[in-house]
């Protein structure tokens, strides 16, 4: 982290090492990207913890939706680490590396499935206009139903806290990644 000093881990307080453990205890596995400098408010940390578990991994988005949400979310706040470590998961999560890119790029990706476009214009018009039409509305609701559009709104509410945090205290990629957003 570039503005903020290392915590040491082995001298948190109580409070701090409780979120720690459960961070670490739980399905990320380890204090990337946010979480250190959310440490600082341990009570913020455990609740947007909990938040993020959810977003990530609970929601009823299937897995390259829930990324490609990210995705859009991370270039709009022009977030380095978070398109760069979402970009990876999204490949995993079988979103094509042709719509990655153009979401890198901000090129409108062509997409294969209605859900996809959906949820692509949904996001982008939302993050773009901070409002949704009638009909991108209905679009969505059509392909996700309340739950889902809950659950998009979520994800990239989420992620707008989690890029926020990461641009703020400026926490870097790893040593010899380019950064991946122009």
């Amino acid at each position: 982290m570039t503005r903020l000093s290392p915590l040491d881990l082995d001298n948190l307080s109580p409070e701090q090492k409780a979120v720690a453990d459960a961070i670490v205890a739980g399905p990320r596995g380890g204090l990337r990207g946010p979480f250190e400098a959310w440490l600082r408010a341990p009570e913020l940390a455990q609740r947007a913890q909990l938040l993020g578990e959810y977003c990530r991994f609970g929601t009823s988005l299937p897995r390259d939706l829930s990324e490609l949400a990210i995705l859009i979310t991370g270039k709009h706040w022009k977030a380095q680490f978070e398109f760069w470590a979402h970009a990876r998961l999204a490949r995993e999560a079988g979103l094509a590396e042709a719509t990655i890119e153009a979401i890198r790029t901000g090129a409108r990706p062509s997409f294969g499935s209605p859900k996809a476009e959906a949820l692509h214009d949904f996001v982008t018009e939302y993050l773009a206009t901070n409002r949704v039409t009638p009909s991108t509305y209905q679009r969505a609701l059509d392909q996700f139903g309340e739950r889902g559009i809950v659950d998009i709104i979520g994800v990239v509410g989420y992620y707008g806290l989690v890029s926020m945090t990461l641009n703020v205290f400026e926490v870097a990629l790893p040593e010899g990644e380019p950064e991946p957003l122009m």
